[in-house]
This record gives structure tokens, C-alpha cells and sequence, in this order.
């Protein structure tokens, strides 16, 4: 059995077995099953997860319930498209925009579960593998996992293993993978792809930049939140980290942004599947430098991201606050501009600091990307 990846893929089969039992008599399992199933017999639904045996039972019978209970809750319309662009039996390196730890990649799991599609595998940062109870979650919901920490050498071993073990997934396995546009999410509002991810899907075949990126088939995806999960912890972290300042997380503070994500209400949601990035404009822009070939792709997906981008109405409300104009006034109703002050009211009432800083980065999370649509539809792959 090959176990060149083994650190770093989701759970084989024999594995899942085993591990839903340890799920099933984890301490932490009667309020995961209590928010999952919240009518069933706890004792019921144990013996349930500890007689499943492959992840697309638990994801069937588990993540699945999980996700819709989340959209019953906290998401008051969730809408999508995109789905013509692939083919159920294609695989694809989906590169998503990052607003949400969780919500980004189980939408668009339960997406194509409802479609006929198959599930994708999960990137999975270590920051996030806080106990047995969530590793086996996780790697029994087709997650792999992606270090965030180590020295400069380390982080460079641990990429260029990654980028073989995604190539691999996707040309051997015959998997899709979903993976963010960077590391960590987008907090000011201002969806880039960093440069260095780009780098790291080529270094599993780095003497031929352009075909390495051609095989894995990239194609952004495109999530939108009319109210952005987590924004006031968001601000709280821009706040502390501003003028390079050094932002230090507190113990258990991925955890609460994880379950404040899934618990805060979000309103509406869009979820865009983008075309794919195609072998022609690969080549139209391939360059005898790799890194300017690297930022023009990083660029392209970029454009696809934020043109596909649905702006809702809290994003003109912050835009018109922002610039105190009513510019964008026809685009929300009054009820909706008064529920949005009295959220920027609830920010400045919870967090302490200098009121105006705080108000531009609060604003910011929501005004920027309207700022940022023209930019995408009017900027030029040739100036990058």
C-alpha cells in the first residue's frame, strides 16, 4: 500500500469504521448530535454514526443533515449557479474566494450532493485539528490537511508535498479538490489569490509551469454573504493587527470563529461556479518569467471571482456610508439601511477602540468588493 501521503489525505476506507466509533463516543458527540438531529434520540443517532461505514454514508447521512439544519437556521435564501460549466464525471481544482471556515466548502458539497455530482476533497488547515474528535470529522468528510505552521524549510517541504499529493487526487484518484484562493480568509472584503498558490499547484512539475496548471483544471468558485459571517470578530482582528502590528489568536479562537460562522445569521447567500480556466488562456499568457506567469493566473482568477461576485444590498448600504452619498440607494429599501446601522451600532457598542477606524474597517469588509467589481471587469490580464 503506497503511504506516501498518508499525513496529509482523508481516511481510507478501513479507516472510517473505526473512526465513527471514536465520533460516536467522543464527549463532544450528544451536542453535535443535538444540533444535527435535534428530534431524534441521542442513543439512536450513536448507534447510527457507529454503524456507518465509508465516508459517503457520513457524508450522506451526517454532513449532509448537518449543512441543511445550518441553511434552516442561519441562511434565509441560498441560491447557486454555475453547474453547466462542468461534467459530472470531470475533475476540478476548485479555487474559492474565503469568507467562511466552514460555510466556503460545504455549500458547494451540498450542491453537487443534491445534483448528482460528486463530492470534492476538503483542504484541511492544522490549525483547525484541535482534538481526535475533529480530525476524525474532518477526514472522514474527504478532507486533507494543510499545515500552517513549521520554519521556512519545513513549509517548503510540507507545499511541494502538497502540490504532488493534488496532482496525484486529481490525475490518479480521479478526485476534485476544493481549496481556498489564500491562506486564511478574506477579512477587509478584498478577495485576492495569493501568488504563492499558484506556485504551490506547479511545484509537483515546475519545469513546465504552463502544462502543470493546464492538468489540474482550474475554475474559481464565487461565495457571497449579504451579511458577512463572522464580520464583527473580523474587524476585532483588523483592528488589533493594523499599522503591522502582530495579531496573536487567543487558545480556541479558530473554534469560535468556526462555530460563530455557522450560528450567526447570514441572510442571503450566492454561491458562483466559474468557467474554468482553459489551456488557450494558460498559453495567452504564459510568460518566460514563472513568477509574472504565476501573478497573471493568480490575476485571471481573480477577474473570474470578482465578476461573478453578487454584491447584496449591505454592500451598497456600506458603500453609500462610506462615501455618504446615496449613490447606490435604489439598490435597498430603508428597512433594510436601518437594520444594517443598527449591526455597525451593535460593532461599535461591542468592540472598544478608536470609533473611526473601527467604522472604516467595518464598512470596509462590506463596501470594498463593490469597489472591486468595476476594477475586475475593467482591468486588463495584460497589465498585471
Amino acid at each position: 500500500m503506497d503511504t506516501s501521503f498518508d499525513d496529509l489525505r482523508p481516511y481510507l476506507s478501513h479507516e472510517i469504521p473505526p473512526a465513527m466509533r471514536r465520533i460516536a463516543n467522543d464527549d463532544h458527540f450528544p451536542a453535535m448530535a443535538q444540533f444535527i438531529f435535534p428530534e431524534r434520540d441521542i442513543e439512536d443517532t450513536r448507534r447510527m454514526v457507529s454503524n456507518l461505514r465509508t465516508s459517503h454514508e457520513f457524508q450522506r447521512q451526517v454532513m449532509y443533515e448537518s449543512s441543511r439544519m445550518i441553511m434552516n437556521r442561519s441562511i434565509r435564501r441560498f441560491t447557486f449557479d454555475g453547474l453547466h460549466h462542468l461534467h459530472p464525471d470531470g475533475h476540478y481544482l476548485f479555487i474559492s474566494n474565503h469568507r467562511d471556515i466552514v460555510l466556503d466548502s460545504s455549500l458547494l458539497q451540498h450542491i453537487f450532493y443534491c445534483n448528482g455530482f460528486p463530492t470534492t476533497e476538503i483542504s484541511f488547515g492544522s490549525n483547525l485539528m484541535a482534538s481526535q474528535f475533529i480530525i476524525d470529522i474532518g477526514k472522514s468528510n474527504k478532507m486533507y490537511t494543510v499545515r500552517r505552521d513549521g520554519s521556512p524549510r519545513e513549509f517548503y517541504e510540507h507545499s511541494l508535498r502538497l502540490s504532488h499529493y493534488l496532482r496525484h487526487t486529481l490525475t490518479d484518484k480521479g478526485e476534485s479538490i476544493w481549496i481556498a484562493q489564500r491562506n486564511g480568509r478574506t477579512k477587509d472584503g478584498n478577495d485576492q489569490t495569493d501568488q504563492g498558490i499558484i506556485k504551490m499547484f506547479s511545484m509537483s512539475r515546475m519545469s513546465d509551469p504552463v502544462h502543470a496548471l493546464q492538468e489540474l483544471n482550474l475554475t474559481p468558485v464565487s461565495i457571497s454573504y449579504q451579511i458577512e459571517p463572522c464580520d464583527m470578530l473580523k474587524t476585532r482582528e483588523l483592528y488589533a493587527s493594523r499599522d503591522g502590528r502582530k495579531y496573536v489568536k487567543q487558545l480556541g479562537e479558530d473554534l469560535h470563529s468556526v462555530l460563530t460562522g455557522i450560528l450567526q445569521p447570514k441572510g442571503n447567500i450566492h454561491l458562483q461556479i466559474c468557467r474554468p480556466i482553459s489551456a488557450e488562456e494558460l498559453s495567452a499568457i504564459a510568460d518566460d518569467s514563472p513568477n509574472r506567469f504565476y501573478r497573471k493566473t493568480a490575476a485571471l482568477i481573480d477577474f473570474r471571482i470578482r465578476d461573478a461576485y453578487k454584491l447584496h444590498d449591505n454592500n451598497y448600504i456600506a458603500h453609500d456610508i462610506r462615501s455618504g452619498s446615496d449613490t447606490h440607494a435604489a439598490r435597498y429599501t430603508p428597512e433594510a439601511r436601518s437594520a444594517f446601522e443598527e449591526r455597525y451600532g451593535q460593532m461599535l457598542r461591542e468592540i472598544t477602540g478608536d470609533a473611526s477606524i473601527l467604522r472604516e474597517i467595518f464598512l470596509g469588509i462590506y463596501a470594498n468588493p463593490v469597489d472591486n467589481k468595476p476594477d475586475a471587469l475593467t482591468q486588463g490580464i495584460s497589465q498585471i
